[in-house]
Formats: C-alpha cells, structure tokens, sequence
C-alpha cells in the first residue's frame, strides 16, 4: 500500500509541475497573485489534499483490520 501512496504522490507531482509549466502567462493567477488570495487557494488545495491523504490512510487501516479478522476465521 506504501508503494501505490508513493506512486500516486509521484504521479500527482510530475503531474502538477507539467501543469504549471504549460500554463504561461494566466490572468487569473496574476490577478489573485497581487491581491494576496492565491495564498487563500493553495491553503484550501492543501486542506483538500490533506483531507484525501487521511481519507485514504482509515480506508487502508479499516481493510487491513477487516482482513486480518478474516484470516482469523
């Protein structure tokens, strides 16, 4: 399980780096860049990632409990 999180913070990554790479000049990024909000995106981006990361971590520690349970019967 270790290895698909690696895999998956990899892929969103590169994933990620291309995206801002392929972006350019963005209007929007610039607007919200002068006025000090990009700070409030990239907080709620970060809380969202966060949240998905925990999600993720109790589904994992839920199956495992359910499947050592079921090698025991």
């Amino acid at each position: 399980m270790k290895k698909l999180i690696l895999l998956f913070l990899l892929g969103l990554t590169s994933f990620f780096h291309s995206f801002a790479q392929a972006s350019g000049d963005v209007e929007m990024a610039d607007v919200l860049r002068s006025s000090g909000k990009i700070y409030v995106v990239v907080a709620v981006v970060c809380v969202i990632f966060l949240g998905f990361i925990a999600y993720l971590f109790t589904i994992d520690r839920k199956i495992s409990r359910l499947e050592k349970k079921e090698k025991r019967m």
